[in-house]
């Protein structure tokens, strides 16, 4: 990207012998390399440590599951609300100045957990959890192009999959975080064992029935011993606090690094932007298309990963800490098949390949709905598989083409999408709310299909990843 175009592995860039010696990361930029990759994990981290939160408030403040899931729309929300300033704010100055920025915002929003906590208030989690993601958009605006950036056109898509292989790590870190850390030690959950333990009547209910009850039993408490079930709940914010705090000191750390070291100021173009041109370049399927799909794609993940924990306690009769670490499973089934679907990419298109996996998150998707007891979350599980490419494959086919200028703007857009997180769990937050379906004949809980949200999603991205496929050469095997 930083003579002429961005993304994708195209071998009408280049001959086929120049590709197969075309380096995915040259010498020259890998420390600055290493230390924009690092970025994907801290915002991976900041993404699933918060996930099972929508559980958490849903019993901490006996609140609704759609009143509960405005914890990813003001999460997902800030991304949409900083994306495009994010943007113009990298190309007026640097990217550099974007990564310093996000990083002081992602401070600063983990720590006004501290604040969120002693005064109880939901609301102000959700203040605290849209400024954060305000740096997070700063971040991820900024390192998607800049990685791209870092080397031959010809291996870009290959070289962002690369650095987005670790974002799962920072997202399995969160998972484990909230495994060990958060859910376990909070005494609403306890609150419901003791329920289950002193109602032996219970082991031979359906888990969902359970879980209603115990849940009214605890807004009975609530009305009963207000100010015992209000210490409950000032003990479980401590506890949600703490990995906030801990985070929001890291990043300040991690900010401190940039900011004494030497970034390379790749892809910079001192010229005007032309909005009418640029606005043309842009009113393409394969860019429009693209934020579309990106928009369906992050809604399917946040749907995928927040509500399996609801899916393992009403289904399965998981408590929340058990039903995390098949998210945590989950996770490490993402992140191997990141990488391995990056070595794919030596020899597959990225749109067919991207196609595929749509088509296989369809079908295991449709397990999760249909498919009766432990096998229906195993398919939940399986969906991560399908996944893992997902974002940086549809980012990379979607910018294919654009000069480097043009392509910092045009990467808002892309960010802009990550909406979908925001919008898409506040439906099926409502759907689980509801009484059970029936369809032929047969009575799927409301939690079972919900799910029917994702599998359109990845309906949506199928269309794009095959429509891509067909504008595009094949690649050679060592492109």
């Amino acid at each position: 990207m930083a003579d002429s175009t961005v993304p994708v592995d195209s071998p009408a860039q280049s001959p086929a012998t120049a590709e197969s010696e075309a380096t995915v990361v040259p010498s020259k930029f890998l420390f600055p390399f290493i230390l924009v990759t690092s970025l994907f994990a801290l915002w991976g981290f900041a993404n699933d440590v918060t996930n099972p939160l929508v559980k958490a408030f849903k019993e901490i403040f006996l609140i609704s599951n759609a009143q509960s899931s405005l914890v990813q729309t003001a999460f997902y929300g800030g991304y949409a609300t900083m994306a495009i300033p994010a943007a113009l704010v990298i190309r007026r100055f640097s990217f550099k100045t974007g990564i310093l920025l996000g990083l002081g915002l992602y401070a600063v929003g983990a720590l006004l957990f501290i604040p969120a906590s002693m005064n109880m208030q939901f609301g102000l989690f959700l203040v605290a959890l849209y400024v954060l993601t305000f740096g997070l958009a700063f971040l991820e605006t900024t390192a998607n192009p800049y990685i791209l950036s870092m080397g031959p056109p010809e291996t870009a898509t290959r070289r962002l999959n690369l650095a987005q292989a670790f974002n799962p790590i920072g997202s399995l870190t969160g998972m484990i975080v909230a495994s060990q850390f958060i859910l376990p030690n909070l005494q609403v959950a306890d609150f419901r064992q003791q329920q289950v333990d002193a109602n032996p009547a219970y082991q031979e209910m359906l888990p969902s029935e359970v879980d209603g009850l115990v849940t009214q039993a605890l807004e009975d408490y609530s009305v009963a011993n207000p100010t015992e079930h209000q210490a409950m709940q000032a003990h479980d914010l401590g506890v949600v606090r703490v990995p906030y705090v801990v985070i929001g000191v890291v990043v300040i750390a991690v900010l401190l690094v940039f900011a004494v070291s030497k970034m390379p100021d790749t892809g910079r173009e001192h010229e005007q932007i032309s909005l009418g041109k640029l606005t043309m370049k842009l009113a393409t399927f394969r860019y429009l298309g693209g934020v579309f799909a990106q928009a369906f794609y992050v809604g399917a993940q946040i749907m995928c990963w927040t509500f399996i924990i609801h899916y393992g306690m009403t289904l399965l009769g998981m408590t929340a800490a058990e039903a995390q670490r098949h998210n945590i499973a989950a996770m490490i089934i993402f992140l191997t098949s990141r990488f391995i679907c990056t070595f794919i990419l030596k020899y597959l298109r990225p749109g067919l390949l991207l196609g595929i996996l749509a088509i296989g998150g369809m079908l295991l998707t449709a397990g999760a709905i249909f498919v009766q007891g432990y096998a229906g979350i195993y398919c939940l599980v399986g969906v991560s598989a399908c996944m893992s490419l997902m974002f940086p494959t549809i980012y990379g086919l979607a910018l294919d083409g654009l000069n480097p200028e043009d392509g910092k703007l045009a990467s808002a857009g892309l960010i802009f999408a990550i909406v979908g997180g925001a919008l898409m769990p506040r439906f099926q937050g409502q759907i689980i709310d509801m009484d059970a379906f029936n369809f032929a004949g047969m009575e799927l809980e409301s939690v079972r299909v919900s799910f029917v949200l994702p599998l359109i999603c990845f309906i949506v991205i199928a269309i794009y990843g095959f429509a891509m496929s067909m504008t595009q050469r094949p690649t050679s095997t060592s492109a």
